[in-house]
């Protein structure tokens, strides 16, 4: 009889006065055959290289099957040349985890929406075939945290700074150690993607720089966590966080009357939060009761738009990695106002930060921008002598 055989083989001749024998698949039905194994071939190399770039997620309906495409929170980035470094995957459907398109950025109402790091549920369990890809890795507490400033730049820095291989962060913001530090440090540490050795597990919660218990909660977590903060002019930062929220409550009282407890004496109330957070000086003598000057980074949110890879490498250098984000990973978009990732991780496309970056600001009296410089003059001063630094506000 005849033998089926779809390439590279030899059919044996039927025995003597028997009669011809017929294919057991028609050579049309070989062909669709061959096409349906290639497919099957694509799709699982496809799948595989959607696992490498950490976008796959496990299905609930059957454990083991893995969807290609889906869990946008699990992009990363990753060493090409660590075969174990391309099948280190994010939790996939994670809480807590936010993919780069939902820019919760660095201020706590934004995060309120979209941040599931909030909302005290722990992640979701794995599936088999995640668990085994995610074997080679660790979970760890972090060992870098951006605790601030809300408005200075913080999503753009964690953005520019997943492009690094040896840098895993947290997508969105936990707010642990202001809103979810009774939950525990296990529960912290499930928030975080996993790492190899030598990578660094970092998160960013803007909020934390203002909250007078962050630093003796971190400092008992790691008296040698590295905290970074992201500051820009206190003036142009409150005009930025009313903006925002003007974005939210079309109907809250004007920037001039939020400003002034008095008017006519031209005093300031201090007791809300958009001036409040810019007395930068304020808060970090708290911080300095926990962490010495040297372990404490403070990035320019001016120079993060103007030179972001010269502020990339001071980063890096003080995270103690080797400068691979330089000026080719940049372009500026001249529509936004800022730089933009000419390859975002994990992905071969542009990215920049998403549409609630660079809102135009309300027209604010310049009587009040003046008085406002006035008011904080005293405070920057004092800043730019604790930091050894100064960012030209004034």
């Amino acid at each position: 009889m005849g033998q089926l055989c779809l390439t590279g083989c030899r059919r044996l001749p039927d025995a003597p006065g028997a009669p011809a024998s017929q294919p057991l698949l028609p050579p049309g039905r070989r062909r669709l055959l061959l096409l349906l194994l290639f497919i099957m071939l694509a799709l699982w190399l496809c799948m595989v290289y959607s696992c490498a770039a950490g976008s796959c997620a496990a299905a609930a309906a059957a454990p083991g099957l893995l969807l290609v495409g889906s869990s946008a929170p699990a992009r990363r980035a990753h060493s090409p040349a660590l075969l174990s470094k391309l099948l280190l995957l994010r939790t996939p459907g994670s809480k807590g985890q936010l993919s780069p398109d939902q820019e919760d950025d660095d201020d706590e109402d934004d995060d309120e929406e979209d941040d599931a790091g909030s909302n005290g549920a722990a992640p979701d369990s794995l599936s088999p075939i995640t668990s085994f890809l995610n074997g080679s890795g660790t979970k760890r507490l972090p060992q870098a945290v951006i605790i601030g400033v809300k408005k200075g730049g913080t999503r753009a820095l964690l953005e520019f700074l997943r492009v690094h291989p040896d840098v895993r962060a947290v997508g969105a913001e936990p707010h642990f150690f202001d809103r979810n530090y009774e939950r525990g440090l296990a529960w912290y540490r499930e928030l975080m993607p996993r790492t190899l050795d030598g990578q660094i597990t970092m998160e960013k919660t803007p909020s934390y720089f203002v909250t007078k218990e962050a630093p003796a909660r971190i400092s008992a977590m790691s008296k040698g966590t590295k905290l970074i903060v992201v500051v820009r002019d206190p003036v142009t930062r409150a005009i930025s966080d009313y903006t925002q929220t003007l974005s939210k409550k079309p109907d809250i009282p004007t920037f001039e009357s939020l400003t002034f407890k008095n008017r006519t004496t031209g005093l300031i109330d201090t007791s809300w939060s958009a001036i409040q957070i810019g007395i930068y000086a304020k808060h970090l003598e708290n911080w300095l009761l926990y962490f010495p000057i040297g372990q404490i980074l403070f990035v320019s949110g001016e120079r993060l738009i103007s030179d972001p890879a010269g502020e990339l490498g001071r980063v890096q250098d003080f995270l103690g990695l080797k400068r691979i984000i330089t000026d080719k990973h940049f372009y500026f978009n001249k529509t936004k106002g800022f730089p933009c990732l000419k390859k975002a991780e994990g992905s071969s496309k542009p990215h920049c930060l998403g549409k609630t970056k660079g809102r135009t600001h309300p027209s604010i009296d310049q009587k009040v921008v003046q008085r406002l410089r006035e008011f904080y003059r005293p405070f920057n001063m004092k800043f730019y002598q604790m930091t050894g630094h100064d960012f030209g506000w004034d």
